[in-house]
Formats: C-alpha cells, structure tokens, sequence
C-alpha cells in the first residue's frame, strides 16, 4: 500500500466545492500504469474482496448490491447503488452521497504522459443545524483514511495496467 498517498484534490475535483466549504476532505491517489478507463475503475473498486465485505454488512441492513450492480453503477446506467445516490458525474469523476446526506464518496482518474491517477475521497458534512461534525465522525477519522487506502490499493490492484506493471 506504499504507492498511496493523501494528495492535494486536484482543481476540478467535484469534491474541491466541499473543500471550500470549510467541511473535512480527504483525497488519496495512486498511479498506475498505462490507461485505466474510469468505468473499470469504479468497477474494480467496488467488486475488491475488501469492499465486499462493506457490502455483505450492507446487505444485512437492506442494502444489497452486486457485482453486476457495481458495474451499472460505473457505466452510468443506475444512479443508486446500496446507500448511496449519485450525487454528480463527468466523464473522468463521480461523486456520491449517502443515505444519511452527511458523507461524499468521490473517484476521479487523470491520465498523463500514459500512465493513470486513480483518486479516491470523501467528504463529512456536517448535520443540518450543526457547524462542525460530530466526536463520532472525528474519532473514525484515523481508521477512515487507513481504510481508504487500503480500497485504493486493492481498487488498483485489481486493474489490468496495474497487474501487467507488476511483472
């Protein structure tokens, strides 16, 4: 997982308007070999045996989704998937949002000189009414980011340019 790192968000990140918000971001990033289309990467990241476990716990509340759903998600043919909505999309980018309104998932690729920069964040809005998040949110913070690297790695692991370089 040494090849993730806590980037700066690019400029035309979708999530750079919560940044100037004032509301906690994260963004992590990776680069990888060659050209990664942005569909296999939303794929990929959600069908990694790691998210698969989010999704099984998911699915206990109600929320199931499958590869196949994860796949429609990514080509743009769905706009849910499990707890989240799409909250808007680009051709390079896709950010969601939650059930509960108060997180951002976002994925982003930027591709250069041939080689592809996956980018995974979040944001934590704060509940309607409040000005800061919640003790709760701020705990998980450290095991937030640990886990969102953990997804980018196995995201990128997953995808063919990223295997082909490892040879």
């Amino acid at each position: 997982m040494s090849s993730v790192a806590a980037r700066e968000l690019p400029t035309t990140a979708l999530l750079a308007a919560y940044q100037r918000e004032g509301v906690y971001t994260d963004c992590f990033a990776v680069t990888v070999a060659g050209h990664v289309d942005f569909t296999n990467y939303v794929e990929a990241f959600y069908t990694t045996p790691l998210f698969k476990i989010e999704r099984w716990l998911l699915g206990l509340f109600g929320y199931a989704t499958s590869d196949q759903d994860a796949r429609r998600l990514a080509l743009g043919e769905v706009s849910r998937f499990s707890v989240w909505q799409v909250e808007a999309r680009q051709p390079d980018q896709i950010m969601l949002n939650d059930k509960s309104g108060n997180t951002r998932s976002w994925f982003m690729i930027e591709t250069k000189r041939g080689d592809t920069t996956l980018y995974f964040g979040s944001a934590v809005v704060p509940a309607e009414g409040r000005s800061r998040i919640g003790i709760g949110y701020r705990a998980l913070t450290g095991f937030h980011c640990l886990y969102s690297r953990a997804l980018l790695d196995a995201a990128a692991n997953r995808l063919p340019s990223a295997r082909a370089g490892d040879d």
